[in-house]
């Protein structure tokens, strides 16, 4: 599927929601955050840091807080989508137009604007990285191999790491070892095709 470029084609790909989102644009654009689109939606940022962002789904359009944990939602509209997972983002959900009170919605706008202003942000943890014994033992053996793994960033190596952790069995975990090998030699990471 072809990510949108524009935010008028992320609407255009909605119909069903065509209102909705129109609405919720004017509602941010009228404020003095900066429009793109990241990820395929439309993200709303102040000083390139992202405040807002707008999603369409089945039976829903909602409004993403990515710092919304500080947000006081008097109204108690916010959900936290993944209970345990998610830390600091937070949404907003409407099923209609009517759903849509601009006089309550712009004022949560305006409180996570001010808090990114005022720094508020949650900051991701650092997990260490743990080489499975599968992946060092293959390492051990192939020179070439190790100096290729360790050429990767961070991010790549804890990647193929997690995906061979991830396996249930060790016939899995074996055959996804010789599934990386050849990316691990290229420096291709697992899902830069979907980058």
């Amino acid at each position: 599927m072809k990510r949108n470029t524009s935010v008028d084609e992320f609407i255009s790909k909605h119909p069903e929601w065509h209102d909705e989102l129109c609405l919720l644009r004017e509602i941010v654009l009228g404020t003095e955050m900066e429009e793109f689109i990241k990820w395929g939606i439309p993200v709303y940022t102040i000083g390139g840091k992202n405040v807002i962002g707008l999603g369409a789904f089945k039976s829903y359009v909602g409004i993403w807080f990515y710092q919304g944990v500080f947000l006081e939602d008097k109204a108690q509209v916010l959900i936290n989508a993944q209970e345990g997972k998610t830390k600091a983002m937070r949404h907003w959900k409407f099923s209609s137009i009517d759903d849509i009170d601009t006089s309550l919605v712009k004022p949560y706008i305006e409180e996570a604007i001010a808090n990114q202003k005022a720094g508020k942000e949650v900051k991701p943890q650092k997990r260490p990285l743990i080489i499975p014994k599968l992946l060092a033992e293959a390492m051990n053996l192939d020179r070439v191999f190790a100096s290729s793994f360790d050429a990767l960033s961070l991010s790549l190596k804890r990647e193929f790491a997690d995906y061979i952790s991830d396996a249930k069995r060790d016939e899995t975990k074996r055959s996804r070892l010789e599934k990386i090998k050849p990316m691990i030699l290229k420096g291709i990471g697992l899902n830069d095709k979907y980058r």
